[in-house]
């Protein structure tokens, strides 16, 4: 996260035990063949490692270790830059039943790997490098073909998850873009650091998907039995 170790720390342990229930929700809400929801299940504990990451390279400037500092810097970029577009498309789509909805995601995941490629090639080719700049981290790299990356970031990670059949979801894709379009208004230059820490709090959100699912299961279930027992 983009204001000290501490924090980054600290929203890594929250999400690691947020990505911890969110699994065993959907494990124990789940059947065997619906066992491709937990590409989305994980999602909060993926945000966990990426902020403990961060809280590395925050004590990379505090206590001078250049070579941890570019590890964890090119570890972390994996995540935001490469990870991301690819996977949230690729876990929304596992979830859907065929229809339309699902070819559209397989469009969106083409878009993400195509994306996650090519800024898997920059981060080879050109490092990023890592700098505290006041109370925030900026992340420098070269900015080839800016906007037409931006706009498929975009669309892979927030928009794809609207059109999911999925209401809780749907919610995750528009806070998403909320907080895209508030990072960039008010953090442009730590946007990447900003983002991807509210992205990492509206993981919580993966947790109501499977928190509501296994409650209506559960009130189903209930329902089947009382119907029952009345015959």
């Amino acid at each position: 996260m983009c204001f000290s170790a501490t924090a980054s720390f600290s929203a890594g342990a929250v999400l690691l035990g947020v990505g911890t229930l969110t699994l065993r929700s959907a494990l124990a809400s789940s059947h065997s063949l619906q066992r491709r929801d937990l590409p989305f299940a994980a999602i909060p504990l993926l945000f966990a490692i990426q902020q403990l990451i961060e809280g590395v390279i925050w004590l990379t400037f505090r206590f001078d270790a250049p070579l941890l500092n570019s590890v964890m810097t090119h570890v972390y970029s994996f995540f935001s830059h490469v990870l991301w577009p690819v996977y949230v498309p690729a876990a929304v789509l596992l979830m859907e039943p065929a229809g339309w909805r699902r070819r559209g995601l397989i469009a969106f995941v083409a878009a993400g790997a195509a994306l996650g490629t090519y800024l898997l090639y920059v981060l080879v080719a050109f490092p990023i490098v890592s700098r505290p700049t006041g109370q925030h981290i900026e992340y420098v790299s070269p900015h080839f073909f800016a906007a037409v990356t931006m706009t498929l970031y975009l669309l892979s990670t927030a928009v794809s998850p609207l059109l999911s059949t999925h209401r809780m979801v749907v919610v995750f894709g528009v806070l998403a873009l909320l907080s895209f379009g508030a990072a960039y208004a008010f953090y442009a230059t730590w946007f990447i650091s900003v983002w991807c820490f509210f992205a990492a709090l509206l993981s919580a959100v993966v947790y109501l998907h499977f928190g509501v699912r296994k409650l209506n299961r559960s009130r189903s279930n209930d329902n089947g039995m009382s119907a029952h027992r009345s015959q």
